[in-house]
């Protein structure tokens, strides 16, 4: 694939234990397949140190977001924003999150986790940077707290979006960008998004792999293992082609440019 078509996954769970033995080969073969970027995502305050760690192994290439995930609302301390702050001044370090909130598992109470996105959109407001947002079975607690932040955040995705066509449309009003996943490759879970992804804008779509997560399930022949990784950003872009009517390349290129303009990144 030639550099005109490269690839940025916007959502790559990087620091998770389970890249440890390949990190690199797993860089590699994305970047054999078009995948030039990544975001790696930070999901509390040790996560977004080690992925910030990983963006200087790999300058250019990896970037990082510095948040907490509403699953660890619970241990966000006094110390946690100014933590977070210094985290957010580093160059690498190009959005607030993964931060919002998720009652579906309530793995910390939901009024800490209000707090808590509260405590981060502030932050985002604060120092210009876009926020990386989470949303599961929260929607009109979530919406009312973005709306009333949303004038004050540079821009905001929704990333891993799953959900229906009204919660699509609040978050296309709000100017919201949304992330698309593998999810949109499952014809059990997934298979509303094939008709949702055509009413998102070309400008506003970007895609993610959330890897080691939502391993694609169409994949063909079937990986021997249930671990994701960056590289099928290429199958998850065809995906999306497929289901909007464009040229594969083209849908390469409109998401590429959305995500260098959202997290301000240059192409190397």
């Amino acid at each position: 694939m030639n550099t005109h078509h490269a690839l940025i996954d916007i959502g790559a769970n990087l620091t998770h234990d389970s890249f440890n033995a390949d990190r690199e080969a797993v860089i590699g073969r994305a970047q054999a397949v078009g995948v030039q970027q990544f975001i790696v995502t930070g999901s509390d305050a040790e996560h977004s140190r080690k992925a910030l760690e990983l963006c200087r192994q790999w300058p250019g290439t990896l970037f990082a977001t510095a948040g907490t995930h509403p699953h660890q609302a619970k241990d966000f301390d006094l110390g946690a924003p100014a933590a977070l702050r210094a985290l957010l001044s580093e160059p690498e370090v190009l959005a607030v999150g993964e931060c919002g909130l998720d009652y579906f598992r309530n793995f910390s109470p939901q009024d800490q986790q209000r707090r808590v996105f509260e405590a981060q959109l502030e932050l985002a407001a604060e120092t210009h940077k876009p926020v990386f947002l989470h949303q599961r079975d929260a929607h009109a607690d979530f919406t009312t707290m973005l709306r009333r932040w949303r004038p004050r955040l540079s821009a905001a995705v929704v990333h891993c979006f799953t959900d229906g066509e009204r919660e699509l449309q609040d978050y296309l009003e709000l100017d919201c960008h949304i992330g698309i996943t593998g999810w949109i490759c499952d014809e059990r879970r997934g298979a509303h998004l094939r008709a949702l992804v055509k009413l998102i804008p070309g400008d506003r779509l970007m895609l993610e792999t959330d890897a080691p997560y939502l391993l694609p399930r169409d994949l063909k022949p079937k990986p021997h293992t249930h671990r994701n990784e960056p590289m099928y950003l290429a199958h998850i872009c065809e995906t999306v082609a497929e289901c909007v009517g464009k040229p594969r390349a083209q849908v390469a290129d409109e998401t590429t440019a959305n995500a260098r303009r959202f997290f301000n990144i240059l192409l190397k």
